[in-house]
């Protein structure tokens, strides 16, 4: 009975999700988790500022395009894209490092989900900023959220998974697909496709069309808004962890 009530307790699973020490199992829950909020988060990105705030080789590709016809206005846009993206995963990075010691390291990736719904939260509030001012604390923020949960479950996952990285997992999709086909029509050779990491590839992708789809549907009603539960989710997965290993 106590086991069934220790399953059942959602800080306990919480804090299992982001415990230091990893499963297979662990990894896919989190990462789905976190590939639906990134297509969600996306959705509110195209809402506020009619662009995916994910894509960073779309934002590259704008600065160059815009550098070679002096369009300075986007250059600067797309610049601040980048440099928030990185600057979220590199704070990401700090977390995790900075909590590697024997009295902080139960925290170590509960720290980076709790400030992400942090800054989720907070970017529900651009729809009180008016203007090109709102515009630019948007996509800031979603851009630093965006870098802090890749570089968090490429970290949590040993670069095995990234949640916001779409193109790279429609990639390895490919490449799996290729190496059944390849197995199917030369038996012989003993090459075969790994279907474990093919369906955690597919589920990774329909978490984030799913996600997609729902934050579309979120932020078409209730706007800035409907960032709060998103932000609720992620602070959910992080604060026990956080609170647990405090009273330890």
């Amino acid at each position: 009975m106590k086991t069934r009530r220790r399953l059942l307790d959602p800080r306990r699973s919480a804090r299992a999700i982001v415990a230091r020490r990893r499963s297979a199992g662990n990894d896919l829950i989190l990462a789905t988790i976190l590939a639906a909020i990134a297509g969600a988060a996306n959705a509110g990105g195209f809402f506020a500022l009619g662009q995916y705030t994910s894509h960073m080789t779309g934002y590259l590709a704008a600065l160059a395009d815009n550098v070679a016809i002096a369009n300075l206005g986007i250059v600067a846009i797309s610049t601040l894209a980048v440099a928030a993206f990185i600057a979220g995963a590199g704070f990401s990075a700090i977390l995790i490092d900075a909590a590697q010691g024997p009295a902080s390291s139960r925290r170590q990736y509960a720290w980076p989900l709790v400030f992400q719904g942090v800054f989720l939260a907070c970017f529900s509030m651009g729809g009180l900023l008016t203007g090109e001012i709102g515009r630019i604390f948007s996509l800031a923020c979603l851009c630093f959220i965006m870098g802090m949960q890749n570089a968090t479950i490429t970290r949590i996952s040993g670069a095995r998974i990234r949640t916001t990285h779409a193109t790279g997992i429609v990639t390895d999709i490919g490449i799996e697909l290729g190496r059944a086909v390849h197995a199917r029509l030369r038996p012989g050779l003993g090459m075969s496709a790994d279907r474990g990491k093919l369906r955690m590839l597919v589920q990774l992708v329909v978490a984030f069309v799913l996600g997609g789809i729902f934050g579309a549907i979120g932020y078409g009603l209730a706007g800035f808004l409907f960032s709060i539960p998103l932000a609720a989710v992620l602070l959910a997965l992080g604060l026990p962890g956080v609170i647990g290993a405090r009273r330890r």
